[in-house]
């Protein structure tokens, strides 16, 4: 495992649209332990997108402390609720603001070994889940902020 240099604001990565992963192997594997370590130097780190680390592929590590999240090609499938939080992001980590995002949502993926999986997430989880997969298409979460906090 090793730790990963961390992407911000201005790297025109960050716009970029990830790559679909056509096969989960020891390199994806890698990768997806390589991205936990480095979310895990981070201060107040739940999740990071591998576009963070300079790679265009569409891969997730959440670590909410309730366990390790690893997602290959997550996309959302259903959304409900409004939630209004704040909201931060690694990659700028001087900006924090008030988003609106959805409170529950549904996401289709696979896991870190290639199986289909079914995940929902509330409030936060949920926060997070759009947060990450936007990053996948090169969208960051100042898309959403309705004013910023100090």
């Amino acid at each position: 495992m090793a730790v990963r240099q961390l992407r911000y604001e201005g790297d025109e990565i960050l716009r970029k649209k990830c790559k679909e992963v056509t096969v989960v192997d020891d390199k994806i594997r890698e990768l997806l332990d390589d991205m936990l370590d480095t979310l895990h130097t981070m201060p107040n780190g739940a999740a990071i997108a591998a576009c963070q680390v300079g790679v265009l592929k569409r891969l997730v590590v959440i670590d909410m402390g309730n366990g390790v999240i690893k997602l290959v090609n997550p996309k959302i499938t259903g959304t409900s609720g409004v939630q209004e939080s704040i909201e931060g992001c690694l990659s700028f980590p001087d900006k924090a603001g008030i988003t609106v995002r959805p409170k529950k949502v549904t996401v289709q993926a696979q896991n870190e070994f290639g199986e289909e999986i079914l995940l929902e997430g509330e409030d936060l989880m949920a926060k997070c889940l759009c947060h990450e997969i936007e990053h996948l298409d090169g969208r960051v979460f100042l898309e959403h902020v309705i004013s910023f906090v100090d």
